[in-house]
């Protein structure tokens, strides 16, 4: 069956498609609770769907909102769940889909910088970053700037107070807040050997009890690699 991924507002997401997203969550998640679910997915403002001629396959929930950082505005497009069912992790569409309607919302206010707010649970989401950016932190090749440093510990004490620990850039919840289930926790050593993979383990040690890494990155098309820079903008990608 072919797949497709669409973009939409999560206030327009059916009942029917919400059972179905939660039903993928908890197949992915321990600790999966309804309420909890409902109560973030109406926090986000937009999600990717993937679907196949039947159902959807996978899902990708974000917020877009707008902060003041050092008395300028700035907007934020954080990342919620991310899921796909296993037998379609080969499929890109969600990615790519997700990426460009990263380039819209960009293009709905150009003038203000745009960030990737992202917290990660698990190696296969944070190896997203370096798939789209050329610039983006935490980062094993490179040290964390201290002005993005402090954009980073601002937006996470901002939306999540005393669960985020500045010395580790780490999430860590009183209440687990959703952990991976053990087969998708498992990092096999092929895995393990791949430098971005250990340098996420080594961050966040604690991961398959729900810890999350909290990361960085700046949404505009001179930061974004030649793939993800013309999905994201539609014009001819530049090395970076």
């Amino acid at each position: 069956m072919r797949l497709r991924a669409t973009p939409v507002e999560c206030s327009t997401l059916s009942t029917h498609d919400i059972d179905r997203m939660f039903m993928l969550y908890a197949a992915s998640y321990c600790d999966a609770q309804r309420d909890l679910f409902d109560r973030d997915l109406a926090d986000k403002t937009h999600c990717v769907v993937l679907r196949d001629d039947d159902s959807i396959q996978g899902f990708s929930t974000l917020k877009l909102y707008t902060t003041t950082w050092r008395d300028k505005p700035l907007r934020v497009v954080f990342s919620g769940d991310t899921i796909i069912d296993p037998q379609h992790w080969g499929s890109q569409q969600l990615a790519f889909t997700w990426i460009r309607l990263a380039g819209e919302l960009y293009r709905q206010s150009p003038d203000v910088p745009l960030y990737w707010f992202l917290i990660c649970k698990g190696h296969r989401t944070y190896r997203y970053l370096r798939a789209f950016a050329c610039d983006y932190a935490p980062r094993v090749d490179a040290e964390t700037p201290a002005t993005t440093a402090a954009l980073m510990d601002y937006l996470a004490r901002e939306r999540f107070g005393a669960a985020y620990g500045a010395d580790s850039g780490v999430l860590s919840f009183e209440r687990p807040q959703g952990r991976l289930a053990p087969e998708l926790a498992e990092v096999s050593e092929a895995h393990r050997r791949l430098p971005d993979v250990a340098y996420f383990l080594a961050r966040n040690p604690h991961y398959a009890r729900g810890d999350e890494l909290v990361c960085l990155c700046e949404l505009a098309p001179a930061n974004l690699r030649p793939m993800a820079q013309r999905l994201f903008s539609g014009v001819q990608a530049e090395q970076c």
